[in-house]
């Protein structure tokens, strides 16, 4: 099995901090916010919500959709149940 392209990885959570620093969306700090209140680490939850980011530009480019916010949204509130499950 290949192991993660660590650059990937650090582009993705530079997306999250992005997110997170312009509050857009502001979903994102909430399930910060709510993922370390129930007992994640913040790099722990910073993961989860990058693992929603990157299932939804896989769907996007799988599937040549547009951006789905409210559906992005409704994922983040779902953690820490990832999308597939």
């Amino acid at each position: 099995m290949e192991k993660s392209n660590p650059y990937a990885k650090q582009a993705i959570l530079e997306v999250v901090e992005n997110q997170l620093k312009q509050n857009d969306p502001p979903e994102t700090r909430e399930t910060l916010n709510r993922l370390i209140q129930e007992g994640y680490s913040a790099p722990e939850a910073k993961e989860f919500i990058a693992t929603v980011l990157v299932a939804h530009m896989f769907d996007m480019l799988k599937n040549n959709r547009p951006y789905d916010n409210s559906k992005y949204i409704k994922d983040l509130a779902n953690l820490p149940k990832l999308p597939w499950d």
